[in-house]
């Protein structure tokens, strides 16, 4: 597209710690942060692995290897995981890259146990996120949990609260969140460039030819000898039902609900988390989810074809939609209001984004013009996202991650009410006073129609500081025979 009136990310240095200010007090505060001071802030980080699978050698493992070369205080010193092959994998990298070989444990527990260990990375099925979370938490651990943050709902809140009282750092592992774009994104919205936000919507569209999941291979070398299936399934904490051993089950497990929610919570909660930071906007008010399995019949729970659509109280609504068999033709991700949109494109490494602006029959303001914002690159990600924990951890800022837990719990609650809306087949409405979910009325249609016979204003994204701007609309002459005729008389007969 042609663009004007180029920006860079120099013009938004001078406004970051507003934005950061304004995002963390959307998120709330930290009633014990004091707590999270400790003695050794300036030592070492010691780290442990727990579940560090394929994602938690090449998410976890080797970013914070790298992380070491580059300088960093940190240390490798502990693995657990179930499968003993994949225990021994890990800890060979681990010395192949430190030095060092780590203690190896074959239960989280003892591992958490360990005085000798400061914070742990959590990279287990999604089932098991919240109890070692929690755990973590209480032994006095920093935590690094891989997304989604948890398995359900009511997980998210009890993750929340643990993370409050123990002042400890935590960082939800949806390393998007670490790119500035969201930031830059967020204080154009705030100054009014879209005028009233009245919408995004997000993608996550991919194909294969062997089915989602399917993928993570199966090896005969996975067998009850070498992985312990009752402290996989976790079934004895209540976490799943008992079943017997199977590899697909364990190499898979994306693709059956007990242990997962396929795309809402595998690939949705990147794209939801980033567009929540975005915007500021939390949590929904209003959540319907729809899909099915239209051609991946392989055995699998979760749907190849799926869309949420969610609605907030700042008057904006969420798509969030994906096909897992069409990845050349997604839609864009992108953020619309009434005086433009913000541009995204599609994939999720973005070091910029277009604004393309409303016609001026529209805006009333000629000044309104396409523009491309760069506002900067970002080489890996993932490795910025664990560096921004490390630095965290050893400054003892717990409100400074770049994916909170109250944000991770934010995302939680989209995807999986979208989810429990496909399955059941119903509307959800969400009380973020209580934290509690109802099924769907015509209470959420009716507030907005009294609104607008009322007269009312548009409700806005938190830290709106751009007065009436687009958010107002200009009444056609003839308006004024607008009203009703009582007993026949027409009600503007004696203007």
């Amino acid at each position: 597209m042609s663009t004007e009136n180029d920006v860079t990310r120099r013009d938004f240095m001078h406004k970051s710690a507003s934005s950061a200010a304004v995002l963390s007090a959307a998120a709330g505060t930290l009633a014990a942060s004091s707590r999270a001071r400790a003695a050794g802030a300036n030592e070492r980080l010691r780290i442990g692995f727990i579940g560090p699978g394929g994602r938690g050698l090449g998410g976890h493992v080797l970013p914070l290897a790298k992380l070491r070369k580059d300088g960093a205080a940190i240390d490798l010193v502990a693995v657990n995981d179930v499968y003993t092959i994949q225990s021994e994998k890990v800890a060979n990298a681990i010395k192949k890259e430190t030095g060092t070989a780590p203690k190896r444990y074959d239960d989280y527990r003892d591992l958490l146990n360990d005085k000798d260990i400061d914070a742990v990375c959590i990279g287990t099925p999604d089932h098991w996120h919240a109890k070692q979370t929690i755990d973590a938490l209480k032994a006095g651990k920093h935590v690094y949990c891989e997304k989604p943050m948890t398995h359900t709902i009511e997980e998210a809140f009890e993750v929340v609260r643990a993370w409050k009282d123990s002042g400890k750092v935590m960082q939800v592992g949806v390393q998007s969140t670490s790119l500035p774009v969201w930031l830059a994104a967020n204080e154009l919205m705030r100054d009014g460039l879209l005028g009233k936000v009245l919408m995004f919507q997000t993608e996550f569209f991919r194909n294969s030819d062997m089915g989602q999941w399917r993928y993570y291979p199966l090896t005969k070398e996975m067998t009850p000898q070498t992985i312990n299936w009752k402290s996989w399934l976790g079934s004895d904490e209540g976490l799943a039902p008992d079943m017997p051993f199977d590899r697909a089950i364990y190499a898979q497990w994306r693709r059956f609900w007990p242990f997962g929610s396929g795309m809402y919570t595998d690939l949705f909660v990147h794209r939801t988390t980033s567009m929540l930071k975005a915007t500021g906007l939390r949590f929904p008010r209003r959540v319907v989810g729809a899909g099915g399995i239209y051609l991946e019949y392989d055995g699998r729970d979760v749907p190849d074809v799926a869309t949420v659509v969610a609605d907030y109280d700042e008057g904006v609504q969420g798509l969030i939609t994906a096909t897992m068999s069409c990845a050349d033709t997604p839609i864009k991700q992108l953020i619309r209001g009434h005086f433009g949109s913000l541009v995204f494109g599609t994939g999720e490494e973005f070091a910029g984004f277009d604004f393309e602006a409303e016609r001026p029959q529209v805006t009333h303001d000629s000044s309104i013009k396409n523009k491309r914002f760069e506002i900067g690159k970002v080489a890996d990600s993932t490795y910025e996202h664990q560096k921004n924990f490390v630095e965290c951890c050893q400054a003892e800022t717990p409100d400074k991650v770049n994916c909170s837990p109250e944000l991770g719990a934010a995302a939680i609650v989209t995807v999986s009410l979208g989810a429990r809306s496909y399955r059941e087949g119903k509307v959800f409405h969400f009380d973020p006073e209580t934290n509690t979910v109802s099924e769907g009325n015509a209470d959420w249609a009716k507030k907005w129609e009294k609104i607008s016979h009322e007269r009312g204003k548009p409700h806005h994204i938190a830290g709106w500081n751009a007065g009436d701007k687009g958010s107002t609309l200009v009444e056609p002459d003839y308006q004024h025979l607008e009203g009703p005729w009582i007993d026949g008389r027409d009600p503007v007969a004696s203007l």
